[in-house]
Formats: C-alpha cells, structure tokens, sequence
C-alpha cells in the first residue's frame, strides 16, 4: 500500500486523526459497481502501533446518529451566506427557490408540430408569458412547479403543474444532453434557470397535455400565447399538481387535495 501524508492547520488545539470511514460495494467482473448499487459503510476508530503510527481499528456500521455527528461538524466549517429574497431552503441536499411571472424568449422546435398552428409550427424563438415558478433542486434532479400567485411562497401555498414542455408530469426536468449543475449552490441558480427557460422545446412529455384545461392542450396554449404577444400567463389554465406517481384513490379525492410548497420540499426529502 502507498505511504499517503496529509497535513492540517488548525487553530486552537489542532486536528488529530480520530475516526475512518470505510465504504463498500458489490464487485463484479467489471470491476466495482456503479452509483444506485447495494453500498455499506463502517466507522473506525484510530489507534496506533507501537511506532505510533495510526492504524484503524475494528469498525462498527455507520448509523444516521454517526452522520449526523459528522455532517454537523463538518457544517461549522461552511461560512455564512447571504440569502437573496427569492431563496426559500438552503441546504448540502437541497436548494429551493422561486422566480416571478416574467416575459422571456422561448424556443421552440417541435417534432410533430400539430396542424393549425400561428407560430409554433416552425423552429422559433418568441417572447412568451411564464407564470411563476418554484425550483426544488436536489442531488437526484430538479424539480419545476408554476406557482397561482406571483408573491414569494409560503410553505401552504398551492403547487401547480409547470407549462414548460421539458418538465415531466412528475415535475422533473427532463435534462436530455442539457448539462446538469454539479453544485447546489446559490451560485449555481442561474445554471438550473438557463436549463429550464434556454433549451430548445421539442415535444410535451407523456401525459403532459392534461396539465392544462385548454380544448387545444398545452401546445396550442404556448402557440396562442405566442401569436398574440401575450404579457401575462393564464394561470387559471394550470392544473394543481398531481403527478401520477402519487395519484391514488378516486378523482374527488385526488381534486381535494392541493399539494403545497411544504409537501413538496417535505416530498423531495423523503419524508
């Protein structure tokens, strides 16, 4: 094994070498898996030998306990920040934001354009109406959900499904060849926006016509707003959010439910 040395400075009484985490995964014959594979890890203690090298002890599965320990010791090492005003959760795992109704350029290049359409029957950029938006960006995706009102959201505040063509009827972006934020950093915000509102439209996702109550579906709505150089997005076309990984029971059931901001962030935590 290779001699490996690594230096700390420290304030106060210094850093000592006390625990090691070991991980494993499965091996294969190709070598160790990939991500999304069964994983285990161990915590070790340090001991030392004789020469007073440090060399790891027997360990113990790592527990939730002993991450949180860590998660929250290493955290006394981030810095402060600042918050902007349309930042709502902040977090290692999850950044959470909204952005105002605006008028911005879209781009559209559908596959299968539909017949009768003003604008969107070509490849085209226009300016367009988008409502509000709420942006749930985690280590899995992000998260895109328009908003029925343009005030900075409260955790009560309904959630409704996003008219932007790249968005899954789960909210997911649907990233394709866009390049994906590797941080969930405040500074990567205008990243995850330029992947929603920049990339090129090509078709609605699977199921996504039913998001909006419009004769003509979403494309037609988009081709409407388009020719009509429309300043303000209908939101009372949006359907309240209900992806169909989480629609169960009946219809009245699922109409009385109005899943909110909380639920959401609550949703894309695990809990």
């Amino acid at each position: 094994m290779s001699d490996h040395s690594t230096h700390f400075e420290a304030s106060g009484g210094g850093l000592v070498l006390s625990n090691a985490i070991l991980l494993y995964r499965i091996q294969t014959t190709r070598g160790v898996s990939s991500s999304g594979s069964a994983a285990f890890a161990s915590i070790h203690a340090i001991d030392q030998d004789s020469e007073g090298r440090p060399t790891i002890a027997a360990g113990a599965p790592l527990t939730r306990a002993h991450l949180r320990q860590w998660t929250e010791a290493l955290g006394r090492t981030v810095l402060p920040e600042l918050l902007p005003g349309n930042v709502l959760v902040a977090h290692p795992d999850m950044l959470v934001w909204w952005v105002p109704e605006q008028v911005r350029t879209a781009y559209f290049d559908l596959s299968r354009p539909p017949a009768g359409l003003h604008i969107l029957s070509r490849r085209t950029s226009v300016p367009v109406p988008y409502p509000p938006h709420l942006f749930v960006a985690t280590r899995s995706g992000l998260g895109v959900y328009a908003l029925p009102v343009n005030d900075r959201p409260t955790a009560d505040t309904p959630v409704l499904h996003s008219p932007v063509l790249n968005v899954f009827i789960n909210g997911q972006l649907c990233w394709g060849n866009i390049p994906q934020p590797r941080e969930l950093t405040i500074a990567s915000i205008p990243d995850f926006e330029s992947a929603v509102f920049d990339s090129w439209s090509t078709h609605p996702n699977h199921g996504q016509e039913q998001t909006v109550s419009s004769k003509g579906g979403l494309v037609r709505l988009w081709d409407d707003l388009a020719a009509r150089r429309a300043k303000r997005f209908p939101v009372r076309r949006l359907k309240h959010f209900d992806p169909a990984t989480r629609a169960q029971g009946s219809r009245r059931a699922r109409a009385a439910e109005r899943i909110s901001v909380g639920q959401i962030v609550a949703w894309r935590t695990g809990r």
